[in-house]
């Protein structure tokens, strides 16, 4: 089912390219009483045109073809254009929605291979809370992308090579704990620390550490177990948190830096025959046109360093050409925080001069910005140490335990326990996903374990409370969404209040959400609607008695509805990867 937004405005289309063609029709919802829908694009076209936009409006109007689906269609004096939808328009349509499995949710019409490389953690080291939004995020995309029917490959691009194994690994060989069965990546991470003060205080040590990155990279068996072992205790370890924290990411997913290793000497000869590479201080670089320094010279992409090694571009490269080789992605996602900008779009640029991103392929950094504290600084701990992401997550479900608590005391248990994990792992994904993610946004438990305002717990309670509808009534909501054809057929669905049909109007606004996030890779445009639809459900429910209703069909229109409404919830929030308990 198209999305009610592109419908109507295919259906106006011809009329504005009658005037003027391929102009916009600029369709909003209205805030006016008794109208649906007001297209505003006459008054930039009156304007380009030297015209009154009530004319043009006008116009426009008459040339429309909304017969079928609108009731009225006017032309205001000021030249906007106001929308109502047809009852029995609107009522079949919410009926469809009903008996669709994917409540209206429209699939790609070309669907496409589409990479996404996300969280990125470093073997050895716990995750902490840097990871959380390029995790969230990136995971609410991959449902989106999947549900939308493209080809998803998830790519974890862990740092798991380089200098730092060296060093770690010659540190647990002089502790003693080489090989070690007891070891955690708690043990690694304090390992880690000491390691690097070790690395950094003593010449000798550097210089073992040196050694042993040689004999990493020329494939050691002794070095390479031990290094295997790192690997492996780690992989374990994000295995959990991403199971915990309801990420779809599974160790398959993981290709770390060590895979592309030995495609880099490949890279470096690629560049080099297509003429692309330039000797700058002894480093061999890239100059990407279009990029300068501030004093306006021209700013290289170091691919091979002076000393012959490698570094982070030069994997970026690798990855780039791996993607659109190998993969055959249509599309790569990079999920990485807004600071990397200026290298993935030199790494682009090289990318496409290199000929390694086919036309009409597109690499799109899905850029994000910082998680602040309370104070409008980086997050932190009180000491000032990094945040833990384990330790966020085990915060977030007790703080949420209190407040589920507090909400419903009768609720037993064990399945008190199981609510206040989706709460409280809901409420920690969402204060993410409804900021707009290019922005910093502030963490604050307060706010964001709420049962007001633009919150998980809100929006769960809010569906919550519907099931509790059909529980009172002995109703099963699948049931009453299936019979929504035969309400509709029979004329029983009822619009006479305008809070029946404001949530009429907003449950079928789902797909125009949808494919509003995915057109800009921005969760927080679903977040805004699942909340506005929340609020429009409140103010039906206490404007329109559903169980009380008088009239038994009556009653039925309300619990189809209500049903309605709570499926688009249960289904937005499973998108964004959040749990809707039936019981809060």
């Amino acid at each position: 089912m198209a999305g009610l937004l592109a419908l109507l405005a295919a259906r106006l289309q011809p009329a504005f390219d009658g005037v003027a063609p391929g102009a916009d029709p600029v369709l909003r919802p209205s805030s006016q009483a008794g109208v649906d829908f007001q297209a505003n694009g006459a008054l930039p076209l009156a304007k380009r045109l030297g015209r009154p936009a009530a004319e043009v409006a006008a116009e426009i109007v008459a040339g429309g073809d909304l017969g079928d689906v609108c009731a009225k269609v006017e032309a205001s004096a000021k030249g906007f254009i106001n929308l109502t939808l047809a009852d029995e328009w609107l009522a079949g349509t919410v009926a469809a929605l009903a008996a669709d499995p994917r409540l209206g949710r429209s699939t790609a019409g070309r669907p496409l291979t589409v990479v996404v490389d996300y969280s990125a953690p470093n073997v050895a080291k716990e995750m902490h809370a840097g990871h959380v939004r390029t995790t969230i995020i990136g995971d609410a995309l991959c449902r989106l992308l999947g549900d939308a029917g493209h080809r998803v490959i998830r790519e974890n691009h862990v740092g798991d090579w380089g200098t730092q194994f060296g060093m770690l690994i010659e540190y647990l060989v002089d502790a003693g704990e080489a090989g070690s069965e007891e070891l955690s990546v708690g043990d690694l991470d304090g390992f880690y620390r000491q390691a690097r003060a070790a690395f950094d205080g003593s010449e000798e040590f550097r210089e073992r550490s040196r050694r042993r990155v040689v004999a990493l990279q020329s494939g050691d068996p002794e070095t390479m177990r031990l290094w295997h072992q790192l690997v492996d205790q780690s992989m374990e370890y994000f295995a959990a948190v991403y199971r915990r924290l309801g990420v779809l990411l599974q160790p398959e997913d993981v290709v770390g830096e060590s895979f592309y290793n030995d495609l880099l000497p490949g890279v470096v000869a690629d560049l080099e025959a297509k003429g692309l590479l330039v000797e700058s201080e002894g480093a061999r670089c890239v100059f990407p046109a279009g990029f300068t320094n501030r004093d306006g010279d021209p700013l290289p992409l170091i691919v091979q360093k002076s000393d012959g090694g490698y570094n982070y571009a030069t994997t970026d490269l690798a990855a780039l050409r791996d993607r659109f080789g190998r993969l055959g992605a249509d599309r790569a996602l990079y999920v990485v925080g807004a600071p990397q900008a200026l290298h993935f779009e030199m790494v682009f640029a090289v990318g496409r001069a290199a000929g390694w991103v086919p036309a009409g392929k597109e690499p799109v950094h899905v850029a994000f910005g910082s998680m602040l504290g309370t104070d409008r600084k980086m997050f932190r701990t009180r000491a000032g140490d990094t945040v833990k992401l384990a330790e966020l997550v085990d915060e977030a479900v007790q703080r949420a335990a209190s407040a589920v608590a507090a909400k419903n005391p009768e609720l037993p248990a064990d399945e008190a326990r199981l609510v206040a994990e989706d709460v409280g792992i809901g409420a920690l994904k969402y204060a993410d996903l409804s900021t707009d993610r290019t922005r910093d946004y502030v963490f604050d438990w307060d706010r964001m374990l709420a049962f007001e305002g633009n919150t998980a717990p809100y929006l769960q309670y809010a569906h919550a409370r519907i099931r509790s509808i059909f529980r009172r009534a002995g109703r099963d909501a699948d049931r009453v969404l299936a019979s929504a054809g035969a309400v509709a057929a029979g004329g029983a669905l009822s619009l006479a209040e305008p809070e029946e049909r404001a949530l009429a109007v907003a449950v079928l606004g789902f797909d125009t959400a949808v494919a509003a996030t995915l057109e800009s890779y921005s969760p927080h445009k679903l977040c805004s609607y699942l909340f506005d639809l929340a609020g429009t459900f409140t103010a039906f429910y206490e404007r329109c008695p559903v169980l009380r209703a008088d009239d038994p069909a009556l009653r039925e229109s309300r619990l189809l509805l209500s049903a309605c409404a709570a499926a688009v919830l249960e289904a937005g929030l499973g998108l964004l990867g959040i749990a809707a308990p039936a019981r809060m």
